[in-house]
C-alpha cells in the first residue's frame, strides 16, 4: 500500500499512465479476487485507497504493491510525507530559500534585470524544497534520521516547490548578439585575450578564482537547493572545481611540460619552437548536475588557452552560474566569457548554423550533440569534446563467493557496500554511476537482497537536513541525507516509468518503500528501488536511469557480461569485484580493455582523481578529460621554426625576446 500515491494525484496518473501497454484485460472475477487479497493485507483506513486504485492499477503497480505488504511499509510512507526528525524549519537558516536575481554578462559588464534590456524576457527557477507543515501530523520526533518506530509516524511535512530565482530567455536574435560579441573578442585571433602571453591569462585566471571564492556559501546554498545535492557534496564540488584549476595551473607552470614552457630543439637541420595555440571561439554546453565541476573542467582549459567562450546556461542548475558573473567580469577582458541562457532550441542551432563556432564542448546526451554538430555548415573543422551517457556496470565474479560463509563475508560486504555508493551518489545522477550490477545466478538472489539491506539504512531527506550516526561516533562532523529530492518531476516519471516496465514483466522492488515519493503531491524525494531479477526484455536493462534505481541482473556464465559489454551502445567504465584476481577477471580486464575507458577492479566508476584520463569509447565520450589532457583538446600545437646558418638563430630569438606568444613562463 505505501506503494500507491494518493487517489488522482499528478505522482497516482504517472503511476498507472506511463505503464507499459497491458496484456489482454482479466476476467471480472479474477481481478475482483486480486482486490479482495489486497483489502485483507491492508488495515481499515487503507481500503478506500485500495478501491480507488485496484481498478486501474497498472500491473507493475500492483506488484509493487505487493511488494510494499511484505516489505511492512510505515504509516509515514503511506501518507506519502516527509518526516523530518529534528530538524526545526523555523531555527534552521538553511530552511530559507536562496534567490538570485537575474542578470546578464553584456560587453564585460554585468547587468542586472532591472537595468536590462525591456525586451528580455525571464523565467521563473523552482528548487527543493520550501517544507510546509502537514495538516494534522504528529509533532513527536526521534533520532532515527527519517523513520518511524512501531508504526508511529515522526514530525511530518509535506515538500512544496520554491521560488529560488529568474533567468533571462534569450531569443535567437539576442542570442546571435552574444556571439557576435565573442566573434569580435577573438578577432581573428588578434583580441585583446587571444593576444595575451600564457603567463598573463593564468594571472588573471587566478584572479577570477579569487573573486569566486568570495561566492562560496552563496554557490553551495544554491546547488543545494536548485538540484538537490546535499551540503557535504555541493561544498566538494565547490572546492573541487577551484582545486582543479588551480592543478590546471600547476601543470601550466611545470618545467616538465614542454608544450607550454617550450625551449628551442633540433630536428635534423631545423630549429623548431613548440607551443599550443588557441581554436577561436568555443562554445561549452555543461550539464545540471555538476554545472560548476563538469563545465568549469572544459571552460577553464579553453579560457587558459586563449580561446573567446561562450557558456550556455543550463535551464536547471543554471542559477549557480548567475553568481559568477562579476567575477569573469572583474578578471577577464571584455567579450572573452559570454553567457547565453535560455531554450537551447531557440539559441545553440542558430549559433552552430553561422559556422562562426570553432569549438564545442558539450556534456550532456549523445542525440542532441549529434544535432548540434550537423548543424554546423562545415562539421569537419569543428573541434569536438564530448562526454555523453554510460551504463556502466558492476560485476559480481564468482570468486568473490568462494570460501564465504554465506552473506556474512566481510568480501562481499565490502563489495555491496561499494557498488551501492556508487550506484547511489547523488541520487545515480552521475554518469560514472553504476546503473547495472550483475551477479552469479546461483548468489544473485543472496547479492540482492544484501544490497536491498544496504539501501534500506540509506539516510533520505533534505540536502542541508543533518543525522546523527547510529553509533553516535561521528564526532563534529555533520551527517547529511545519502538520499535528496531529484530536480524537477520530470525525473520522477522517467524513474516510475522504468521500475512499472520492470516490475510488469517480472522484476521485484526488494526494498522498503522503493519507489515512493515522500514529502506530498509536489515533491521529488523518492526513496530508491532496488529491483531483482532484471532481464534484458526490461527498459531499465538498456537505458540509462540516471536516478536512484538499482537493477540486478544475474547470469550464467561470463558469456552474457562479455556480451553486454562489447554490443552495448557506451563504453565508460566497468566495475570487477572479484576475490582472487584470478582467470576470470583476468579474462574481463583483456576483454574490456578495447571497450571501456576505465576498468575499476573491487572499486566503483568515478572520475577522480583528476590527474588521469577520463575518457569513453562509442556513444560515451569523445575526448579526453584531466588536468593534462583538457588543455590539449582546446588547443593546436604552433611550431615556430628555422633553418640553422647564417643570422637565423640570432633573429629568432630577437623575435623570442618580444613575442607574448613565445615568452617564457
Amino acid at each position: 500500500a505505501t506503494r500507491f500515491p494518493p487517489a488522482g494525484s499528478a505522482a497516482a496518473k504517472t503511476t498507472t499512465d506511463d505503464a507499459t501497454p497491458r496484456p489482454s484485460t482479466p476476467q471480472k472475477s479474477h481481478r475482483i479476487e486480486e482486490l479482495k487479497k489486497i483489502m485483507i493485507l491492508l488495515s481499515r483506513r487503507h481500503v478506500l485507497l485500495a478501491l480507488a486504485l485496484g481498478a486501474s492499477a497498472s500491473p507493475g503497480a500492483v506488484v509493487r504493491a505487493e511488494s510494499a505488504l511484505a516489505s511492512g511499509g510505515a504509516e509515514c510512507a503511506a501518507s506519502r510525507r516527509l518526516s523530518l526528525d529534528g530538524l526545526d524549519p523555523s531555527d534552521d537558516d538553511e530552511a530559507d530559500p536562496p534567490y538570485v536575481p537575474p542578470r546578464e554578462l553584456v560587453g564585460g559588464r554585468v547587468v542586472d534585470a532591472d537595468d536590462g534590456r525591456e525586451d528580455m524576457k525571464y523565467a521563473e527557477t523552482y528548487g527543493c524544497c520550501s517544507l510546509r507543515s502537514a495538516s494534522g501530523a504528529s509533532s513527536s520526533s526521534s533520532s532515527s534520521g527519517g523513520g518511524a518506530a512501531d508504526g508511529e509516524c515522526t514530525a511530518e511535512y509535506d515538500l512544496k516547490p520554491a521560488l529560488l530565482g529568474r533567468v533571462p530567455q534569450m531569443s535567437t536574435p539576442q542570442a546571435l548578439e552574444v556571439l557576435t560579441s565573442a566573434a569580435e573578442a577573438w578577432n581573428g585571433g588578434s583580441g585583446a585575450w587571444p593576444q595575451m602571453s600564457l603567463a598573463e591569462r593564468i594571472a588573471s585566471i587566478e584572479t577570477f578564482l579569487e573573486e569566486l571564492k568570495k561566492v562560496r556559501e552563496e554557490a553551495v546554498k544554491v546547488l543545494m537547493w536548485e538540484i538537490g545535492k546535499n551540503r557535504k557534496d555541493a561544498e566538494a564540488e565547490f572546492d573541487r572545481t577551484v582545486g582543479f584549476v588551480y592543478q590546471i595551473i600547476d601543470v601550466l607552470r611545470s618545467p616538465a611540460e614542454d608544450e607550454y614552457n617550450s625551449e628551442w630543439r633540433s630536428v635534423g637541420s631545423t630549429r623548431a619552437f613548440v607551443r599550443r595555440g588557441p581554436l577561436g571561439v568555443v562554445l561549452c554546453l555543461g550539464p545540471y548536475n555538476y554545472p560548476l565541476n563538469e563545465t568549469y573542467a572544459t571552460l577553464i582549459p579553453a579560457l587558459l588557452m586563449g580561446n573567446v567562450v561562450i557558456m550556455k546556461i543550463p535551464t536547471v542548475g543554471g542559477l549557480v552560474h548567475m553568481l559568477t558573473m562579476d567575477a569573469f567580469a572583474k578578471a577577464l577582458p571584455p567579450g572573452t566569457i559570454n553567457f547565453i541562457s535560455g531554450s537551447g532550441r531557440a539559441t545553440m542551432p542558430p549559433l552552430m548554423e553561422t559556422g562562426k563556432v570553432d569549438g564545442l564542448a558539450f556534456i550532456g546526451g549523445s542525440n542532441a550533440a549529434d544535432d548540434l554538430i550537423r548543424k554546423h555548415p562545415e562539421p569537419h573543422r569543428l573541434k569536438t569534446f564530448l562526454q555523453l551517457e554510460a551504463k556502466n556496470m558492476a560485476i559480481f565474479l564468482p570468486d568473490l563467493f568462494e570460501g564465504a560463509a554465506g552473506t556474512d563475508d566481510a568480501r562481499v560486504a565490502r563489495a555491496v557496500g561499494e557498488a551501492v555508493t556508487g550506484a547511489l551518489s547523488y541520487n545515480g545522477q552521475r554518469c560514472t554511476a553504476l546503473k547495472i550490477l550483475f551477479a552469479p545466478a546461483s548468489r544473485a538472489s543472496e547479492v540482492a537482497e544484501r544490497v536491498a539491506r544496504t539501501v534500506d539504512g540509506l539516510r533520505v531527506g533534505l540536502p542541508w537536513q543533518k543525522f546523527d550516526s547510529p553509533e553516535g561516533d561521528n564526532g563534529d562532523a555533520p551527517l547529511y541525507a545519502n538520499i535528496t529530492p531529484l530536480p524537477n518531476q520530470k525525473r520522477v516519471a522517467y524513474m516510475r516509468k522504468l521500475i512499472d516496465d520492470a516490475t510488469a514483466k517480472g522484476a521485484r522492488v526488494l526494498n522498503r518503500d522503493g519507489g515512493t515519493v515522500i514529502g506530498g503531491e509536489g515533491s521529488t524525494l523518492m526513496i530508491p528501488a532496488v529491483l531483482y531479477p532484471v532481464t534484458p526484455d526490461m527498459d531499465v536493462y538498456e537505458e540509462e536511469q540516471f536516478g536512484p534505481i538499482v537493477p540486478i541482473a544475474p547470469y550464467d556464465d561470463l558469456r552474457t557480461v562479455l556480451a553486454y559489454g562489447r554490443e552495448g551502445k557506451y563504453g565508460q567504465q566497468v566495475s570487477l569485484f572479484t576475490g582472487s584476481g584470478g582467470s576470470q577477471a583476468q579474462e574481463l580486464v583483456d576483454a574490456f580493455s578495447t571497450v571501456f575507458g576505465k576498468v575499476n577492479i573491487n572499486s566503483q566508476c568515478g572520475r577522480s582523481p583528476d590527474s588521469l584520463p577520463f575518457s569513453g569509447r562509442r556513444s560515451s565520450a569523445m575526448g579526453v578529460m584531466s588536468v593534462t589532457e583538457a588543455l590539449r583538446e582546446f588547443s593546436v600545437p604552433t611550431v615556430v621554426s628555422y633553418k640553422e646558418g647564417g643570422d637565423n638563430e640570432l633573429i629568432a630569438k630577437a623575435i623570442q625576446g618580444q613575442s607574448k606568444f613565445m615568452a617564457s613562463l
